[in-house]
């Protein structure tokens, strides 16, 4: 035997706490009694009261809420082998992991907003694999295709600007990289969704994105950061903010590059999107795109099936609580002849 819920049964410890609870109630109510007639004489004052019966409706009540626990945890025995077959999709998001996306134009950096909106589109997945490539100078797997979520946060929660040690940016490094983790997949199931600032110091990011057409992989991007943009800042080893600086000792001042990431995603059939505060774009391209894509089989397995049999301590604790409501604890008064 199992059970489904199996943390409803935690709720059993109050068993204890609520026998005592009405053994005590119903102590005191007999020693109370017991203040004002003696003890030879309580049958004769109070005999329309009966301590037994009382006790045994209580007895009842503790039965009615222990089996009430036992079927709310849905126990299960018996099994039949049922086919089960999921589908869903491929998505490999691509982040930008350079210093260009702590900037602060959007709260509380492009980065940090980055992840919480990644962290949302999780909750909207049904079976879907997802994977994670971060990227600055070079290009990582931090996590392949896969449907436990759980474990694509643990590699999401390390990501930071630290985590590629070579800086720049380089996003057709970032798109190769995701192609590779397509090596084993149906072309007409393959996504790619880069989320960037559109800054590309090397490289030639267009056409990686022509070898992805030609690999039947479709690029959605993501514009993170605003046309005016702002100073990119960091801390330092002493928490102390600071301002990034060029060769010639200028400020660094990074504007998202909308052009760019037009062009790769309508190069394979994508499409772009500009995060704003109010709608980040993860969302809008999996409701609007990925969603409408053909999904693939991705699991076809045998898998146990229990039986429910909930039903037979819950028909139990409905028979002890309407036998409980015939307990009657008043005893019937004789009617002398």
């Amino acid at each position: 035997m199992r059970f489904a819920n199996p943390y409803i049964l935690n709720f059993l410890w109050l068993l204890p706490v609520l026998t005592a609870g009405m053994t005590a109630l119903l102590f005191r109510r007999k020693r109370f009694m017991a203040r004002f007639v003696a003890a030879n004489l309580l049958d004769d004052v109070a005999s329309n009261w009966s301590y037994g019966r009382h006790r045994l409706k209580n007895i009842f009540l503790i039965i009615v809420f222990f089996l009430s626990v036992t079927a709310l945890a849905r126990p299960q025995w018996g099994y039949q082998w049922e086919e089960v077959k999921r589908k869903g999709l491929d998505i490999l998001l691509v982040v930008d992991t350079s210093k260009s996306m702590l900037t602060q134009d959007v709260k509380p950096n492009r980065l940090e907003r980055t992840k919480l909106a990644v962290k949302d589109l999780i909750k909207n997945l049904k079976g879907d694999r997802i994977g994670l490539v971060a990227f600055a100078g070079d290009a990582f797997m931090m996590c392949p295709l896969t449907a436990d979520y759980g474990g694509f946060l643990l590699s999401l929660n390390d990501v930071d600007s630290s985590i590629i040690p070579r800086g720049g940016t380089n996003l057709g490094g970032a798109i190769d990289e995701a192609m590779r983790g397509y090596e084993k997949t149906p072309s007409q199931f393959k996504v790619i969704v880069v989320v960037t600032d559109g800054d590309n110091l090397e490289g030639d990011p267009l056409a990686v994105a022509r070898k992805a057409k030609e690999n039947g992989i479709k690029i959605f991007s993501v514009g993170v950061g605003t046309q005016e943009g702002d100073l990119v800042r960091y801390q330092d080893e002493r928490g102390q903010w600071q301002f990034f600086k060029d060769e010639q000792g200028n400020f660094v001042k990074s504007r998202l590059n909308e052009n760019l990431l037009q062009r790769i995603a309508y190069e394979t059939g994508g499409a772009y999107v500009r995060s704003s505060g109010a709608e980040f774009g993860l969302d809008y391209i999996y409701q609007q795109h990925l969603s409408r894509l053909e999904k693939r089989d991705i699991q076809d397995k045998m898998q146990k099936k229990y039986y429910e049999r909930f039903q037979f301590p819950l028909a139990l604790a409905l028979v002890f609580l309407l036998a409980g409501t015939f307990i009657n604890i008043r005893r019937q008064e004789r009617i002398a002849s």
